[in-house]
Protein backbone atom coordinates (compact mmCIF):
# COMPACT_ATOMS: atom_id res chain seq x y z
CA UNK A 1 0.00 0.00 0.00
CA UNK A 2 3.18 2.26 -0.17
CA UNK A 3 2.76 3.27 -3.62
CA UNK A 4 -1.22 4.07 -2.68
CA UNK A 5 -0.11 6.44 -0.30
CA UNK A 6 2.79 8.14 -2.36
CA UNK A 7 0.18 8.77 -5.27
CA UNK A 8 -2.22 10.40 -2.81
CA UNK A 9 0.74 12.46 -1.54
CA UNK A 10 1.60 13.41 -5.49
CA UNK A 11 -1.81 14.10 -6.32
CA UNK A 12 -2.12 16.37 -2.95
CA UNK A 13 0.94 18.26 -3.91
CA UNK A 14 0.13 19.07 -7.59
CA UNK A 15 -3.20 20.47 -6.42
CA UNK A 16 -2.03 22.60 -3.24
CA UNK A 17 1.23 23.70 -5.47
CA UNK A 18 -0.54 24.33 -8.57
CA UNK A 19 -3.85 25.41 -7.47
CA UNK A 20 -5.49 22.80 -9.19
CA UNK A 21 -8.02 20.05 -8.06
CA UNK A 22 -6.58 16.68 -8.58
CA UNK A 23 -8.41 13.17 -8.09
CA UNK A 24 -7.80 9.06 -7.79
CA UNK A 25 -8.98 6.72 -9.81
CA UNK A 26 -12.08 4.24 -8.04
CA UNK A 27 -10.30 2.52 -5.11
CA UNK A 28 -11.45 -0.35 -3.15
CA UNK A 29 -12.63 -0.53 -0.02
CA UNK A 30 -8.96 -1.73 1.37
CA UNK A 31 -7.84 1.07 -0.36
CA UNK A 32 -10.15 4.18 1.05
CA UNK A 33 -9.30 2.19 4.24
CA UNK A 34 -5.77 2.97 4.03
CA UNK A 35 -6.63 6.31 2.81
CA UNK A 36 -7.72 6.81 6.24
CA UNK A 37 -4.86 6.05 8.36
CA UNK A 38 -2.48 8.58 6.68
CA UNK A 39 -5.70 11.44 6.29
CA UNK A 40 -3.99 13.22 8.79
CA UNK A 41 -0.90 13.56 6.38
CA UNK A 42 -2.72 14.59 3.44
CA UNK A 43 -4.87 17.31 5.26
CA UNK A 44 -3.22 20.28 3.65
CA UNK A 45 -4.80 19.63 0.56
CA UNK A 46 -8.35 19.32 1.84
CA UNK A 47 -9.14 15.54 0.26
CA UNK A 48 -12.51 14.42 -0.22
CA UNK A 49 -14.24 10.90 -0.12
CA UNK A 50 -16.63 10.29 -2.66
CA UNK A 51 -17.79 7.78 -4.82
CA UNK A 52 -21.03 9.34 -7.23
CA UNK A 53 -23.94 8.29 -4.05
CA UNK A 54 -24.41 8.29 -0.68
CA UNK A 55 -23.03 5.17 0.62
CA UNK A 56 -20.78 4.31 -2.16
CA UNK A 57 -18.30 1.64 -2.02
CA UNK A 58 -15.85 1.98 -4.18
CA UNK A 59 -14.80 5.66 -4.32
CA UNK A 60 -12.50 8.17 -5.47
CA UNK A 61 -10.50 10.62 -3.65
CA UNK A 62 -10.61 14.61 -4.52
CA UNK A 63 -8.04 17.04 -3.57
CA UNK A 64 -8.45 20.63 -3.40
CA UNK A 65 -11.23 23.07 -2.38
CA UNK A 66 -13.11 26.48 -3.19
CA UNK A 67 -11.37 28.58 -0.84
CA UNK A 68 -8.17 27.94 -1.73
CA UNK A 69 -8.60 27.70 -5.42
CA UNK A 70 -11.33 30.46 -5.65
CA UNK A 71 -13.64 27.65 -7.97
CA UNK A 72 -15.44 24.76 -7.47
CA UNK A 73 -15.35 21.16 -9.63
CA UNK A 74 -17.52 18.04 -9.45
CA UNK A 75 -16.00 14.78 -9.19
CA UNK A 76 -15.02 13.28 -12.93
CA UNK A 77 -18.06 10.63 -12.38
CA UNK A 78 -20.64 9.51 -15.08
CA UNK A 79 -23.55 7.38 -14.15
CA UNK A 80 -24.40 4.87 -17.12
CA UNK A 81 -27.50 3.58 -17.48
CA UNK A 82 -27.92 -0.05 -19.14
CA UNK A 83 -30.95 -1.48 -19.97
CA UNK A 84 -31.90 -4.25 -22.58
CA UNK A 85 -32.50 -3.55 -25.87
CA UNK A 86 -35.78 -5.96 -25.81
CA UNK A 87 -36.47 -6.51 -22.18
CA UNK A 88 -38.71 -9.59 -23.02
CA UNK A 89 -36.34 -11.63 -23.83
CA UNK A 90 -33.29 -10.73 -22.21
CA UNK A 91 -31.79 -12.72 -19.91
CA UNK A 92 -31.39 -11.97 -15.86
CA UNK A 93 -28.20 -10.53 -15.20
CA UNK A 94 -25.54 -10.01 -12.27
CA UNK A 95 -23.06 -8.04 -11.29
CA UNK A 96 -20.64 -10.45 -12.73
CA UNK A 97 -22.22 -10.21 -15.84
CA UNK A 98 -22.24 -6.56 -16.43
CA UNK A 99 -18.49 -6.10 -14.77
CA UNK A 100 -17.18 -8.46 -17.34
CA UNK A 101 -18.78 -7.28 -20.35
CA UNK A 102 -16.89 -3.69 -19.74
CA UNK A 103 -13.45 -4.96 -18.55
CA UNK A 104 -14.18 -7.27 -21.97
CA UNK A 105 -14.18 -4.11 -23.45
CA UNK A 106 -10.55 -3.29 -22.43
CA UNK A 107 -11.61 -1.62 -19.27
CA UNK A 108 -9.63 -1.10 -15.77
CA UNK A 109 -11.37 -1.95 -12.63
CA UNK A 110 -9.89 1.57 -11.49
CA UNK A 111 -11.98 3.47 -14.23
CA UNK A 112 -15.46 2.02 -12.67
CA UNK A 113 -17.00 2.07 -9.34
CA UNK A 114 -19.97 0.59 -7.90
CA UNK A 115 -22.30 -1.08 -10.54
CA UNK A 116 -25.95 -1.79 -9.38
CA UNK A 117 -27.81 -4.42 -10.82
CA UNK A 118 -31.93 -4.91 -10.49
CA UNK A 119 -33.38 -7.94 -12.86
CA UNK A 120 -31.86 -6.90 -16.42
CA UNK A 121 -30.42 -3.45 -15.82
CA UNK A 122 -27.78 -1.59 -14.55
CA UNK A 123 -26.64 1.57 -13.11
CA UNK A 124 -22.72 1.99 -13.72
CA UNK A 125 -20.34 4.87 -12.39
CA UNK A 126 -17.43 5.47 -14.27
CA UNK A 127 -15.06 8.19 -14.70
CA UNK A 128 -16.43 10.64 -16.95
CA UNK A 129 -13.43 10.18 -19.59
CA UNK A 130 -14.97 6.79 -20.08
CA UNK A 131 -18.51 7.55 -20.74
CA UNK A 132 -18.97 7.94 -24.49
CA UNK A 133 -16.16 5.21 -25.15
CA UNK A 134 -18.84 2.45 -23.19
CA UNK A 135 -21.84 4.57 -24.39
CA UNK A 136 -20.48 3.56 -27.78
CA UNK A 137 -18.97 0.28 -27.57
CA UNK A 138 -20.67 -1.77 -25.06
CA UNK A 139 -23.90 -3.12 -27.07
CA UNK A 140 -24.03 -6.94 -24.97
CA UNK A 141 -23.82 -8.29 -21.46
CA UNK A 142 -23.48 -12.02 -21.89
CA UNK A 143 -26.25 -13.22 -24.74
CA UNK A 144 -28.24 -9.79 -24.50
CA UNK A 145 -28.26 -7.15 -26.83
CA UNK A 146 -28.02 -3.60 -24.51
CA UNK A 147 -28.19 0.47 -24.78
CA UNK A 148 -26.28 2.54 -22.53
CA UNK A 149 -26.61 5.92 -21.91
CA UNK A 150 -25.72 8.57 -19.82
CA UNK A 151 -28.08 9.72 -17.03
CA UNK A 152 -27.84 12.79 -14.53
CA UNK A 153 -29.10 10.88 -11.61
CA UNK A 154 -29.46 7.61 -10.17
CA UNK A 155 -32.70 5.67 -10.51
CA UNK A 156 -35.01 5.26 -7.86
CA UNK A 157 -34.95 1.33 -8.75
CA UNK A 158 -31.43 1.01 -7.87
CA UNK A 159 -31.91 2.82 -4.03
CA UNK A 160 -31.56 0.34 -2.10
CA UNK A 161 -34.26 -0.58 0.62
CA UNK A 162 -34.47 -0.60 3.81
CA UNK A 163 -36.61 -2.16 6.43
CA UNK A 164 -37.04 -1.42 10.15
CA UNK A 165 -36.06 -4.16 13.12
CA UNK A 166 -35.80 -4.25 16.58
CA UNK A 167 -33.16 -6.16 17.98
CA UNK A 168 -31.63 -7.36 21.49
CA UNK A 169 -28.35 -7.30 21.85
CA UNK A 170 -25.81 -8.05 25.02
CA UNK A 171 -24.34 -4.89 24.22
CA UNK A 172 -23.27 -1.67 21.37
CA UNK A 173 -20.37 -3.34 20.03
CA UNK A 174 -20.51 -3.89 16.52
CA UNK A 175 -20.03 -7.51 17.13
CA UNK A 176 -22.82 -8.34 19.10
CA UNK A 177 -25.34 -5.92 17.51
CA UNK A 178 -23.77 -7.30 13.68
CA UNK A 179 -24.12 -11.22 15.05
CA UNK A 180 -28.14 -10.38 15.96
CA UNK A 181 -28.58 -8.52 12.80
CA UNK A 182 -26.98 -11.26 10.28
CA UNK A 183 -28.18 -14.17 12.56
CA UNK A 184 -25.01 -15.48 13.40
CA UNK A 185 -23.47 -17.12 16.63
CA UNK A 186 -21.01 -14.72 18.55
CA UNK A 187 -18.09 -16.46 17.67
CA UNK A 188 -18.94 -17.02 13.49
CA UNK A 189 -19.32 -12.95 13.60
CA UNK A 190 -16.30 -12.85 15.24
CA UNK A 191 -14.19 -14.74 12.44
CA UNK A 192 -15.33 -11.95 10.18
CA UNK A 193 -13.25 -9.19 11.79
CA UNK A 194 -9.90 -10.44 10.98
CA UNK A 195 -10.33 -11.40 7.65
CA UNK A 196 -11.03 -7.95 6.55
CA UNK A 197 -15.25 -8.66 5.79
CA UNK A 198 -16.50 -6.32 8.18
CA UNK A 199 -17.11 -2.55 7.19
CA UNK A 200 -17.75 -0.02 9.39
CA UNK A 201 -18.86 3.13 7.40
CA UNK A 202 -17.52 2.55 4.29
CA UNK A 203 -13.75 1.17 5.62
CA UNK A 204 -12.65 -2.42 6.90
CA UNK A 205 -13.19 -2.93 10.78
CA UNK A 206 -11.24 -5.23 12.44
CA UNK A 207 -11.75 -3.60 15.97
CA UNK A 208 -15.43 -6.05 16.89
CA UNK A 209 -14.93 -4.33 19.86
CA UNK A 210 -15.78 -0.53 18.48
CA UNK A 211 -19.16 0.94 20.55
CA UNK A 212 -21.76 1.43 17.40
CA UNK A 213 -23.40 5.23 17.23
CA UNK A 214 -26.41 6.20 16.14
CA UNK A 215 -25.79 6.30 11.83
CA UNK A 216 -23.19 4.06 11.54
CA UNK A 217 -23.43 1.78 8.34
CA UNK A 218 -22.30 -1.97 9.01
CA UNK A 219 -21.85 -4.54 6.30
CA UNK A 220 -20.67 -7.91 6.50
CA UNK A 221 -19.39 -9.83 3.16
CA UNK A 222 -21.95 -11.98 1.90
CA UNK A 223 -24.58 -11.34 4.81
CA UNK A 224 -25.54 -7.87 3.92
CA UNK A 225 -25.94 -4.09 5.44
CA UNK A 226 -27.86 -2.14 7.84
CA UNK A 227 -27.97 1.33 9.79
CA UNK A 228 -27.58 1.36 13.27
CA UNK A 229 -30.28 3.69 14.07
CA UNK A 230 -30.16 4.21 17.93
CA UNK A 231 -30.28 2.59 21.44
CA UNK A 232 -33.77 2.20 23.40
CA UNK A 233 -32.97 1.65 26.65
CA UNK A 234 -32.65 -2.06 28.42
CA UNK A 235 -34.80 -4.76 28.47
CA UNK A 236 -36.43 -6.49 31.23
CA UNK A 237 -33.52 -9.11 30.62
CA UNK A 238 -30.86 -6.72 31.34
CA UNK A 239 -30.13 -6.48 26.82
CA UNK A 240 -29.99 -3.33 25.02
CA UNK A 241 -32.87 -2.62 22.70
CA UNK A 242 -31.62 -1.15 19.39
CA UNK A 243 -33.52 0.44 16.21
CA UNK A 244 -31.83 -0.68 12.58
CA UNK A 245 -32.65 0.08 9.47
CA UNK A 246 -31.88 -3.24 6.95
CA UNK A 247 -30.95 -3.35 3.29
Amino acid sequence: MDELINRLKDLADRSFQNGQYTFTNFLSIGEITEYYEHEKELGYAHPVVYGGYEGAERRMIGFGNEDDLGYTQDFPISILSIQPVMSKFADDLNHRDFLGALMNLGIKREMLGDILVTGKEACVFCKDSLSDFVVENLNKVKHTSVKVTVTEELGNIFLPEKKEKIIQASSPRIDAVAAKVFNLSRQNMLELFPAGFVHLNGIICTENAKVLKAGDVVSARGYGRFDFSEELGLSKKGKLNCRVMIY
